[in-house]
């Protein structure tokens, strides 16, 4: 496979990370403020973009798998892609048009169901086109379109919105023309295999043709009880980026209510961007070091870093401090995502890897969901005893424990175990 075709093949990835870290950091933020009292903008936040990743969480499993079994000239997965970003813009446009907090609700979770229908399927090019050896490269081309995407949309979607407008056209258009194009090159470059030439290939040696599952049977089918050390991987995640997505999802509103500052949404993406910045230069160099050093001490050390930043988030009174902050998350955010990867493919049954690890992605998604159950809880705080902002400090506090409580458990893997416990007998 060529140099070119990793990045033909995963620009898409650029293109969505763009369009989720422009609207729930900065323009649904925003825009909310024009729409919902004050004093439930963050219950009004998070409950919409909890309903909206709930979605989410069952759509791109269950598209993805319900692509597998796509027939088309065009092959499994691009169709889906297709479709599903065709339908997105049109949910953009919806949202960019709204005037009310129903109708915007209406287009966020339209456009969660579309996007991950687009999205789920995207995730088997890799799998189904790259040879196995290659298998790293593509990711770690994947993740870095991944953050690029974050550390762009953040510095530009904060300056094509403004506080004193209720609407955001020139946000929505550029998030439309940068989801647009990027799947264009992946869907025009992109050769997938007919489905006929997958069924007809000659089996390896020694192969046997396993019974088909239902999706949903095929996704739960797992056995943690044979795999503990991956069992405390998957509750330590969650903790740990709760309190990392407890933070961000609420920022803007921190720094508008705290700071007082004139425009939030745009120090809000340059926030973003400091947390981006050293995350994506710390993506690759965390794997080689994991590698190095042991990935369950990276993972720690990742963490010694993260938890008294979120804490001392209590004590940022200026842009400058909370930019300082921002920094020391994003480095331990950075460290830890790889090296908690790496040690997930570690503590995994080889012959069961996909599986295993897609319920570490969901780990990931269910504390962002989770995460934005915070919103109601802050309005609280702030109501007894107005001026003082007391649900910002609450939420900081907990977000520090929560990873702190994360890094507990994750003390409790035995880093290496691959071998999982003797089934019990029968």
């Amino acid at each position: 496979m060529k140099k070119s075709d990793h990045l033909t093949m995963n620009v898409y990835w650029f293109g969505l990370a763009f369009m989720w870290n422009a609207l729930h950091p900065i323009i649904l933020p925003a825009l909310l403020i024009h729409m919902v009292p004050d004093a439930l903008k963050n219950t009004a936040l998070g409950s919409m973009t909890f309903a909206g990743l709930v979605l989410a969480m069952i759509i791109q499993p269950l598209a993805g798998s319900m692509s597998d079994g796509t027939e088309s000239r065009w092959g499994r997965r691009r169709p889906w892609m297709a479709v599903g970003t065709a339908l997105s813009l049109v949910f953009l446009g919806w949202m960019a048009a709204a005037r009310s907090f129903l109708g915007l609700v209406a287009g966020y979770l339209l456009l969660q169901i579309v996007s991950n229908s687009a999205h789920g399927p995207a995730q088997g090019l890799i799998p189904d086109l790259v040879p196995e050896r290659e298998h790293g490269i593509a990711s770690g081309v994947k993740n870095l379109f991944d953050m690029l995407g974050l550390v762009v949309a953040s510095l530009v979607a904060g300056n094509l919105i403004s506080e004193d407008s209720p609407t955001a056209p020139y946000a929505f258009a550029a998030i439309g023309g940068v989801l647009a194009i990027s799947t264009l090159v992946t869907l025009l470059t992109t050769r997938e295999v007919p489905r006929i030439e997958l069924e007809t290939a000659i089996p390896a040696p020694g192969y046997e043709e396993e019974p088909q599952e239902s999706a949903p049977r095929r996704l739960l089918a797992v056995d943690l009880s044979r795999y503990p050390d991956f069992a405390w991987l998957l509750v330590s995640r969650f903790l740990i980026l709760l309190g990392i997505y407890s933070v961000q999802g609420f920022a803007q509103y921190y720094i508008g209510d705290v700071l007082q500052v004139q425009e939030p949404a745009q120090v809000t993406g340059n926030l973003m961007a400091t947390i981006g910045l050293p995350l994506t230069l710390m993506v690759v160099p965390a794997g080689l070091l994991a590698d190095r050093i042991g990935r369950k001490r990276l993972n720690l050390i990742a963490c010694l870093i993260l938890i008294p930043s979120l804490l001392l988030l209590i004590l940022a009174r200026s842009v400058p401090i909370l930019l300082v902050f921002g920094s020391l998350i994003g480095l331990g955010t950075g460290i830890f995502v790889s090296a908690n990867w790496a040690l997930a493919t570690e503590l995994i049954p080889k012959k069961e890897a996909g599986k295993y690890l897609g319920f570490t992605n969901l780990a990931t998604a269910g504390a962002s969901a989770v995460s934005r159950l915070a919103g109601p809880l802050i309005d609280g705080g702030n109501a007894l005893h107005p001026g003082a902002y007391l649900g910002y400090t609450v939420l900081f506090i907990l977000a520090s424990t929560s990873a702190f409580l994360g890094t507990l458990l994750l003390s409790r893997i035995k880093a290496g175990a691959r071998r999982p416990r003797p089934a019990p007998a029968r």
